[in-house]
């Protein structure tokens, strides 16, 4: 069914299927207990106390959700900046997709702060030695650099005569929404240098902060891939394969660089004898490595690539093992320090499904109304080679 909206002069179109109804459901079932959350306070719904402070909305909604929606900066760099243009029938989506994580991720900041009404504290009091004064400065800041960037697609459609400033603002937008993101990614990583002793070694690494930005990169290309399995189901915009193979691989590359700097750093500082240890953080390691590098590395760099299904595969694996490497370091590797045993409540993980959700039904919403995914005539001509007519 399809649903109008507006007025006469912005009419908006809405597609309401099953499927979307469970996510309006999922939605409204986390904004309630949001509500609550602001209203009764952060123990009313969650099961963090004084011992364990960072839970499950810490680790998803903010430190997962952060480097989920970093591939709005890594598209912008390789097709802006290297001109790497065969990847321009995906940009749009990826820095669609970025935006909505960002604002999302604002919210999420929002249901973590234990004191919510004072939010607005680090814009008059300025820690400048905290790495989370840092942190607020530069996702806020981000997320107005995106919200900029994506004007030049509302004006394609509405307020036209100001498309032409948002064009020419473009290559500016894009050199600042490389740049800040780079900075809080590490940022994130950069908070847990200082829990030397705290958090389990194979977790911990002086080198952590390098370890967020390359895992930030390289599970743009993972998400793009679930970005076009959403696009090709739902408005039958279809990528080339080749175009998704070659995107792979660069994530592929890497997701290399970061396996030998991750056991590289722990031969280097004598912590490898803790990935053999039979413990609930050793298996979370394995699981953490197999499933989110080496296998979507097997199929990258195999003829499985080859396949639709496969790079869709490649992309659920390597952003399950990006959550679950946020998840291991916010929570099971600070498992031996919190002196309590932690675990989600039901509004916790309530919460979190209704941000997914909500960012799945703004994804549709922008998509249905303005030009997001490429028609496949477009697609083809960039992604097929030139023929020679002479």
């Amino acid at each position: 069914m399809q649903v109008k909206l507006g007025s006469d002069k912005f009419i908006f179109n809405f597609y309401v299927t099953p499927i979307r109804v469970l996510l309006m459901f999922f939605a409204l079932v986390g904004l309630f207990i949001m509500l609550l959350r602001f209203v009764f306070g952060l123990q009313f719904v969650t099961n963090l106390d004084d011992s364990c402070p960072w839970g499950f909305w810490i680790a998803f909604d903010v430190m997962c959700g952060v480097a989920l929606a970093g591939g709005g900066y890594g598209m912008a760099l390789l097709v802006y900046v290297l001109h790497i243009d065969y990847l321009r029938p995906v940009v749009r989506g990826a820095m669609l997709t970025s935006l909505i994580g960002y604002l999302l991720v604002m919210v999420g900041l929002f249901l973590d702060i234990g004191r919510w009404f004072n939010f607005w504290c680090p814009i008059v009091s300025w820690g400048y030695e905290s790495v989370l004064f840092e942190v607020f400065w530069c996702i806020s800041a981000y997320t107005i650099v995106q919200v900029l960037e994506f004007c030049e697609v509302v004006t394609e459609r509405f307020f036209c005569g100001f498309h032409k400033y948002f064009v020419r603002m473009m290559p500016m937008l894009v050199i600042v929404g490389i740049a800040i993101p780079t900075m809080h990614q590490a940022s994130l990583g950069e908070l847990y240098v200082l829990l030397e002793g705290r958090l389990h070694p194979l977790w911990w690494s002086p080198i952590i902060f390098l370890f967020f930005l390359l895992s930030s990169f390289f599970v743009g290309p993972a998400m793009i891939m679930i970005e076009t399995a959403i696009a090709a189901f739902s408005f039958k915009h279809v990528v080339s394969i080749g175009v998704l193979q070659r995107l792979s691989r660069i994530g592929g590359v890497s997701m290399i660089i970061y396996l030998v700097l991750r056991f590289g750093d722990l031969f280097l500082r004598d912590k490898l004898g803790f990935v053999f240890e039979m413990s609930f953080a050793s298996a979370a390691f394995w699981v953490e490595v197999v499933v989110g590098l080496v296998l979507p590395l097997v199929i990258i760099f195999s003829p499985l690539s080859k396949s639709r299904f496969w790079l869709v595969v490649y992309g659920v694996m390597a952003s399950f093992g990006v959550f679950l490497n946020r998840l291991n370091v916010v929570i099971t590797g600070m498992s031996g320090d919190m002196g309590s045993n932690y675990y989600p409540s039901i509004c916790e993980i309530l919460v979190s499904v209704g941000l997914v959700s909500i960012g799945l039904l703004a994804y549709f919403f922008v998509c249905e109304n303005f030009k997001i995914v490429e028609d496949n005539t477009t697609t083809n001509k960039l992604t097929q080679p030139k023929q020679n007519h002479s």
